[in-house]
């Protein structure tokens, strides 16, 4: 297809309506920017997670042993590299056990991905009044981390 050729209010409602697809086949759970919720769908692939409901805050998934993993996704491009995830609300509270990060190019392609223990994240993370939660950037130190295990291998076999 070549998109080129398409006016913009096509190019929303042909964005809208893959996402709509992606909504029926179960891939994404909600209408926004699809990153999230795909790297949802992923890992929980990945690790055969039981993805918590969408209105759960603190975590979006566990394991059969019962831990609690918040998932986060970024996607860098050419125009904006930054590998900050979004704001990791209520860090204080302590409401998930693991954080699973992943990276994606511009074409999807998983470029890291990375489980961190909960009380790493304090070690790395700051707190930002703005976004009202904590901010953390994979690059520099923490990936230098003993503590992170790196899981790109495991999510790269996902067939999707």
């Amino acid at each position: 297809m070549d998109l080129t050729q398409l006016s913009i209010k096509k190019l929303l409602q042909t964005q809208a309506n893959i996402i709509g697809e992606l909504k029926n086949r179960e891939v994404v759970r909600t209408k926004n920017n699809p990153i999230g919720d795909f790297t949802e769908w992923l890992v929980a692939h990945a690790y055969n997670l039981e993805l918590a409901n969408n209105s759960k805050t603190g975590y979006d998934a566990t394991d059969s042993s019962g831990t609690k993993i918040q998932i986060k996704g970024r996607r860098v491009t050419a125009d904006n590299p930054s590998r900050q995830l979004s704001a990791i609300r209520k860090y204080e509270d302590k409401d998930f056990d693991e954080l699973i990060a992943v990276i994606f190019d511009e074409e999807f392609d998983i470029v890291l991905a990375v489980k961190i223990p909960h009380e790493v994240i304090g070690d790395y993370a700051r707190f930002s009044s703005h976004s009202n939660g904590h901010l953390l950037t994979l690059k520099g130190n923490i990936l230098k981390d003993d503590r992170l295990e790196y899981i790109t291998a495991d999510l790269q076999k996902v067939d999707f």
